[in-house]
């Protein structure tokens, strides 16, 4: 214990955890590895009285917030250096009203657990792939993921959240009850205060038809050709992304395919029956494996979990696009080619469908008129991959600016504040005057970061 930690156990119900504590290297680890904070204190705070006293505790002493609900944030913004910590993961329940078509989402929750509950009341909510992520995160940054183009962003299903601002009160908004509140933590981030719940709108989607269908590395201009003009004008039903991948090493893939490096597109329809679009998608080229089977939900939702787990090392990047040109494409293939390790990866994800038309000015997320989203993701075991993955990453990425739109999606970034103004792209200025009077002095800063209007 340090004297800018003591009396911290006494002001808080939950765990804490300080430097020097058993257990402090497991409790400050997060996602990613490449990521190594050393925090003053973890709190892990059971409910938003909790919250509210962390967050005066750090402030009477002067010690910088940092707020984690999965830990997946690749800029490791959910950690901060001889600061305070507040985890969430012990806020974490999930209510499901059925006949209501809602669902109450502890703040702390991860992605797994919210599938797993409202596909027991045969509803869901449309979240990102990773069911390790943290609900918190992948909503207030937006929520891109399998069913974007079928029932929106994870925040176009928000219509309630608790939030406990920098004052330490605790508010409820909703679109009458502190609208612009309301606005700007759908897509502003964690810039206006620590969401301890969420209500969703549920959606009556259980089971889905989903897998990839991999090319070889020789077809990807024709298949990225095909698909830019092909998905967009299929139903919103049909979702998939384009990604340049390796073909994982196990089982279901077949060992002669195993390491090989593909162009795939990874699909999704909800329900049961194969639609006409589907039926035709997987019937271009010669693809080397068509993956697409039925599933439900849940297990589609944490397919990848395995393959990504927790403490391996990420560099990744965001950019959105309304258009892929050639050009583009031939970037694309010719970084596909120098995939720097097996899990290295680009992803393209479809934002048009439902997601696209909700206004630009509706929520805070400011690309509603774009119609990919892409990550680029170099990950690599340990350290000794780090420059690697980092170098191709920032390689890839600078390669596709001419063709990007000037701004990348917050989840899918690093710590560079030089970024982040393109991140919020037109809804900027309205989120700086927002932060101004909900945060005017930038508690909340360990983040994509907004600065208060002046």
């Amino acid at each position: 214990m340090t004297a800018t930690t003591e009396g911290l156990s006494a002001a808080v119900k939950g765990r804490v955890v300080e430097r020097g504590d058993a257990g402090y290297d497991e409790a400050r680890a997060l996602y990613n590895a490449m990521i190594d904070k050393r925090p003053a204190a973890i709190a892990y705070c059971v409910d938003e009285a909790d919250v509210s006293a962390a967050i005066g505790f750090a402030r009477e002493r002067g010690l910088r917030i940092a707020v984690r609900s999965g830990g997946h944030n690749g800029g490791g913004l959910g950690s901060v250096d001889d600061g305070l910590v507040i985890d969430l993961s012990s806020i974490n329940d999930v209510r499901v009203d059925a006949a209501a078509c809602l669902a109450r989402v502890g703040g702390g929750t991860l992605l797994r657990d919210l599938v797993g509950v409202t596909h027991q009341a045969g509803l869901t909510v449309p979240v990102g792939i990773i069911g390790t992520t943290g609900v918190g995160g992948l909503t207030l940054g937006g929520g891109i993921g399998h069913l974007t183009r079928a029932l929106g962003l994870t925040i176009d299903s928000l219509v309630a959240a608790t939030v406990v601002l920098a004052d330490g009160s605790v508010v409820q908004c909703d679109s009458e009850r502190e609208p612009d509140l309301f606005w700007a933590i759908r897509g502003g981030g964690g810039n206006f205060g620590i969401v301890t719940q969420f209500s969703f709108r549920c959606h009556p989607v259980t089971n889905v038809l989903a897998g990839p269908v991999m090319y070889s590395l020789e077809d990807t201009h024709e298949a990225m050709q095909w698909y830019r003009e092909f998905l967009p004008a299929q139903p919103d039903e049909l979702g998939g992304f384009i990604s340049m991948m390796s073909v994982p090493p196990g089982p279901p893939f077949p060992e002669e395919l195993h390491l090989r490096k593909v162009c795939a597109i990874v699909w999704t329809q909800a329900g049961d029956e194969e639609s006409a679009a589907l039926r035709e998608a997987r019937s271009f080229g010669t693809p080397l494996l068509d993956g697409v089977a039925p599933m439900p939900l849940p297990i589609w939702n944490t397919a990848f979990d395995a393959m990504l787990p927790a403490g391996e090392q990420w560099y990744w990047r965001g950019e959105f696009f309304d258009a892929l040109p050639d050009a583009a494409i031939d970037r694309h293939a010719a970084f596909g080619e120098e995939l720097p390790t097996w899990k290295s990866l680009m992803h393209l994800y479809p934002v048009d469908g439902a997601a696209a038309r909700v206004g630009n000015d509706e929520t805070a997320w400011g690309y509603r008129d774009a119609k990919w989203s892409q990550v680029i993701a170099g990950v690599a075991p340990d350290s000794s991959g780090a420059e690697a993955i980092t170098t191709w990453t920032k390689a890839y990425s600078d390669s596709l600016k001419p063709y990007a739109m000037g701004g990348g999606y917050s989840n899918f970034e690093m710590d560079e504040p030089t970024r982040v103004h393109g991140m919020y792209g037109s809804n900027y200025d309205r989120l700086a005057k927002i932060k101004a009077h909900y945060d005017p002095e930038n508690v909340f800063q360990v983040n994509q970061n907004i600065r208060p209007a002046a």
